[in-house]
């Protein structure tokens, strides 16, 4: 395995760490304000960090890139990011509310990373060729995330709707930054993607929502960690990694993030980790090392 494919599976890993104590704060945050609003402000947040780091990514990071790609009026990158922002604020608003209506946010953070298993069987219909490594990894981190998250009954309900239909574009998401990272420059492509997301969820939250200053206000401190770290951060990791591996390896490192929440709580709340949830972390760690140690030669990228 070359050394840099590695890097960058570790700063995916990186992400999904992010991502993992986000949950909390998004949780946090919507005792203040709708899902919408929560999502609007976020992303508004992520764009602004994104933009600003764009100066810096222009004159360090596009080195031996063609310019005409790394253009602002560059038509072609604009509508990648607008798609890639519309599956990112559809599948965000959806998790958003399937949190709220779900009877167990264990039961929502299994049924949203089932993306895992959703990327690569939408790649097989894009005749893309996966290893057993991947297919053991899938398995073992789906079982995984069973021991962590779930809890309680497996009744159906209406969050689980919203969260199921959240993996889907989930995987859309991913396979179409697949598609797009590794042409455009990856902070644009951030930018453009923040922004759209910001602009729709906007469009609902003033049309669906009591929109009050003081109640975002109120939510400042579980916004700012979900913008600018989970949002403007942790997306544009998942844009600069994907360039460099997989789909299915990225989305099985991202699907980490449940891991990470509750060790998480076990570091930062002082909380036990239970036999179940001891073993769910085994089993996640296991899937990442088999993807990564066995990887498939004939799809690595770098």
């Amino acid at each position: 395995m070359k050394k840099s494919r590695f890097l960058f599976a570790l700063l995916q890993l990186v992400g999904a760490l992010i991502w993992g104590l986000a949950f909390a704060f998004q949780s946090i945050g919507m005792e203040k304000v709708g899902p919408f609003t929560f999502s609007a402000v976020r992303f508004a947040m992520a764009a602004v960090v994104v933009f600003a780091f764009s100066f810096v990514h222009d004159r360090y990071g596009n080195a031996g890139k063609d310019p005409e790609a790394c253009s602002w009026k560059n038509k072609k990158l604009w509508r990648a990011g607008i798609i890639i922002g519309v599956l990112l604020s559809l599948a965000s608003n959806l998790q958003q509310i399937g949190i709220l209506k779900t009877d167990s946010v264990g039961k929502a953070g299994f049924i949203t990373a089932m993306y895992i298993v959703i990327v690569p069987v939408m790649g097989l219909f894009l005749k893309r060729k996966i290893g057993i490594n991947v297919w053991i990894g899938i398995v073992l981190a789906v079982i995984g995330l069973y021991f962590l998250t779930m809890s309680g009954s497996l009744t159906v309900t209406a969050g689980d709707l919203y969260l199921i239909g959240c993996a889907v574009v989930f995987a859309l998401q991913i396979l179409a930054i697949d598609s797009f990272s590794g042409e455009y420059d990856s902070v644009k492509l951030a930018f453009i993607e923040f922004l759209t997301v910001t602009v729709t969820s906007a469009v609902f939250m003033f049309a669906l929502e009591d929109v009050k200053m003081s109640s975002i206000m109120a939510a400042m401190i579980p916004l700012l960690y979900a913008g600018v770290l989970s949002g403007g951060i942790a997306y544009t990791i998942q844009i600069i990694c994907q360039s460099r591996i997989e789909p299915y390896v990225a989305s099985i490192l991202m699907s980490a993030e449940a891991l990470f929440s509750v060790l998480g709580g076990f570091l930062l709340l002082h909380q036990r980790l239970t036999s179940r949830e001891l073993t769910g972390s085994i089993l996640m760690f296991a899937a990442i090392m088999i993807v990564q140690i066995v990887p498939d030669k004939k799809k690595e990228k770098i």
